[in-house]
């Protein structure tokens, strides 16, 4: 009986009777990290991080949820199941699951630097380890994060000194977290789009250090808070909601920012490149510390980056799911 399998659910594991990141419902789900498509309504019960249980009990209201801490093993049936971290978001891990010998790591998604927030990538040797490819093409190379954060940090003090009010676009889990630690603000508050600040909020009381931010309410005056940066999901951008902040400019962060395409779609003034995921040489990077035998590929540039592994001598393949990547939809990060 091989260890984890690929259903129509998710991956499962028969010996275990429990399923990881399954995308329909099903009596048992450990789940990676608290984005939307791995998180989803619905199971019977859930197995995460801590750091995840808090978003995932904001977003999905009275589950059934255990937490596990990064490295601790869980027994489920005779299976050893262990949670370590995945560098994406706060709380985000990679499983691993082992049993007589035989270990898999399905990662979730992850990034391999260290942005300061995030619990910072593990490498955990395995034997078969399945790997997200939602960037996993050789355009995709991300500058250092202080190279971004100086550019950040450029833009707006080259907003404040012309009046105008910059507005940053970025997924309201974990990018906007990241983006705050990151800016300046000596230039000026940080105001902050409900959906983000709800966010904050939990994150806060799971004890992640974030900077000082003010939720911006109806009843908030734009001019009391001259200098200061808005930091809002992307749909918000454009918005009547945005509008009352007077004249604006607007920037987006995202991975998708490297594709001249993506820059145009969004219309912004300006795209800032840094992504949660990992980029085509730090996704490299990881499958070499793995040291795995085995490879499954699951959403993104999938064909492309499974073609080029086995080009390599490594055995990889392609596996179907219906993970969409929290950077492929409008709230790009």
């Amino acid at each position: 009986m091989t260890l984890l399998t690929f259903t129509d659910r998710g991956i499962y594991c028969p010996r275990g009777d429990f399923y990881i990141d399954p995308w329909r419902p099903v009596a048992r789900a450990l789940i990676t990290h608290a984005h939307a498509d791995h998180a989803r309504p619905g199971h019977g019960a859930y197995l995460c991080t801590p750091g995840s249980a808090a978003v995932m009990r904001h977003r999905l209201g009275e589950i059934a949820i255990d937490t596990l801490p990064y490295g601790q093993v869980l027994d489920i049936n005779g299976v050893s199941v262990s949670f370590h971290p995945a560098g994406h978001v706060p709380g985000s891990a990679q499983i691993r699951v082992a049993y007589k010998g035989e270990v898999w790591v399905v990662s979730g998604d992850y990034k391999l630097e260290n942005d300061g927030l995030s619990e910072p990538f593990e490498p955990v040797p395995c034997q078969h380890f399945v790997t997200e490819s939602t960037f996993g093409l050789p355009v995709f190379k991300w500058q250092p994060q202080a190279a971004v954060a100086a550019d950040l940090t450029a833009w707006w003090r080259s907003c404040a000194a012309q009046g105008v009010t910059p507005m940053l676009g970025a997924y309201s889990l974990g990018k906007a977290q990241r983006l705050m630690t990151m800016l300046d603000d000596s230039i000026g508050p940080i105001l902050t789009h409900a959906a983000v600040e709800n966010t904050n909020e939990v994150l806060r009381g799971a004890g992640y250090a974030l900077p000082d931010t003010i939720r911006i309410t109806p009843d908030l005056d734009p001019k009391a808070h001259p200098g200061a940066m808005l930091l809002a999901p992307p749909s918000a951008l454009g918005s009547s909601w945005s509008k009352r902040f007077g004249r604006g400019s607007s920037g987006f962060a995202s991975g998708w920012m490297a594709l001249r395409g993506i820059r145009w779609r969004h219309a912004g003034d300006r795209g800032f490149v840094i992504s949660n995921h990992a980029d085509w040489g730090g996704r490299l990077s990881a499958i070499q510390q793995m040291t795995a035998e085995n490879i499954y590929v699951t959403h993104g540039y999938t064909d492309i980056f499974t073609r080029y592994l086995n080009d390599c001598n490594l055995n990889a393949q392609v596996v179907p799911t219906e993970f969409g990547g929290d950077e492929a939809g409008e709230d790009a990060a």
